[in-house]
């Protein structure tokens, strides 16, 4: 059964930073491109960063310069580095690992910045 768990979301003053997890099992990600995902309520679900099997990233334009996203595939995890947050950064981050068939999502984590 392939499960992705985030953890490392909470609560943070805007400019604080946060690094969120995503620990993959059950299967190997390290061909497939990862990514972060978020939905702030009333709002759909926006990319926020993804990665490569080569480590080519990809970022919105509201996070460039401010997350990083990596990968470390030994551990079959990725990372979201998240520096000089703002309040419109409030949201569920969901992890995701892209497969050509299927997309495998996490059960998400709550990211709020207070001002």
């Amino acid at each position: 059964q392939v499960q992705l768990v985030e953890s490392g979301g909470g609560l943070v003053q805007a400019g604080g930073s946060l690094r969120l997890s995503c620990a993959a099992s059950g299967r190997a990600f390290s061909n497939n491109r990862m990514g972060w995902y978020r939905q702030a309520p009333g709002k759909q679900r926006e990319l926020v960063a993804d990665i490569g099997s080569g480590g080519i990233t990809n970022y919105a334009d509201s996070v460039k310069g401010r997350f990083t996203i990596s990968r470390d595939n030994a551990k079959n995890t990725v990372y979201l580095q998240m520096n000089s947050l703002k309040p419109e950064d409030t949201a569920v981050y969901y992890c995701t690992a892209h497969t050509w068939n299927y997309n495998y999502w996490g059960q998400g984590t709550q990211v709020t910045v207070s001002s």
